[in-house]
Parts: structure tokens; C-alpha cells; sequence
């Protein structure tokens, strides 16, 4: 019997699904929340930028490289992909169908390692994180005999 996971995520939400075959449905294995990737940049920092000192009279100021919202993605993108490195190890599922809004399956994709990316058959650029099992299935037609 062949286990195909279905990760539907965005960047503060996700839903792992397991699929035992044809007609057999999928059934929910885990949740994952990251609250944090929802929160305004603002708070997601404990101070105003920190100040640098110009080159001439005017002030300097650092920047971060990237958007405290974004790094929270970023950690939550880590997350699930060490949630998907651990079912590959333990031989959980054969095959992966990954389910991300265009920017955060990006993000996933940087940190999903080689064995787990061979592993992934379909990928769908679309936010099904509200979807209810019913529609979701609907959605993964194409891709997964459910």
C-alpha cells in the first residue's frame, strides 16, 4: 500500500493529510500553527531600528535584510520541513503533494532537502488552508485518487 502526505499550508497554517490509496479519503495527521508570521512587522520587534553613525552629517540607520514577518515565515517554512524530513525517515509516505500560496511554497522549497523533493509528485500553488476536507478533495482530484 502506497501513503501519499498532502501538506496544505500557508505561512502561519498548516494541515498535514494522509491518503492510504484510491477511494480511501484523506484523513488529518497533524496541525501546525505559526502565529507569529500574522503579527505586524512592528510587533514582531522590540525597538525602532537600531542607529548607525553616516559618513557625514546626516544619521545613519540599520535595516534589517529582511522583514521580521518574513523571517517568521521563513521559521515556519524550517518547521514543516523537518516535520516532512522526520515521515520521510520513518518511512511514513512514499509520495508528497505539497499545497502552498505561491511566496511560502517558495520558501518551503529552500528547505526541503533532495530526499524529501524526489518525494514530491504534485505541488499547487493555491491557499486551501480553510478548505474543509470535502472541498479539498474536490481540489486534489487530479493529483491524488482520494
Amino acid at each position: 500500500m502506497s501513503t501519499t502526505w498532502i501538506l496544505v499550508s500557508n505561512a502561519s497554517a498548516g494541515k498535514l493529510f494522509r491518503n492510504l490509496g484510491p477511494n480511501k479519503g484523506i484523513e488529518l495527521v497533524r496541525e501546525f500553527a505559526h502565529p507569529q508570521s500574522r503579527e505586524k512587522n512592528g510587533d514582531l520587534v522590540s525597538d525602532r531600528p537600531g542607529r548607525n553613525p553616516g559618513a557625514g552629517n546626516g544619521h545613519g540607520s540599520f535595516v534589517p535584510a529582511t522583514l521580521p514577518k518574513e523571517h517568521e515565515a521563513e521559521v515556519f517554512a524550517i518547521e514543516l520541513a523537518r516535520e516532512l524530513e522526520a515521515g520521510r525517515v520513518a518511512n511514513q509516505y512514499s509520495r508528497l503533494v505539497v499545497v502552498a500560496p505561491p511566496a511560502f511554497l517558495g520558501q518551503l522549497n529552500q528547505h526541503l532537502n533532495h530526499a524529501v523533493k524526489g518525494l514530491v509528485s504534485d505541488t499547487l500553488e493555491k491557499d486551501y488552508t480553510r478548505a474543509t476536507n470535502k472541498e479539498l478533495s474536490q481540489h486534489l482530484a487530479s493529483c491524488v485518487c482520494v
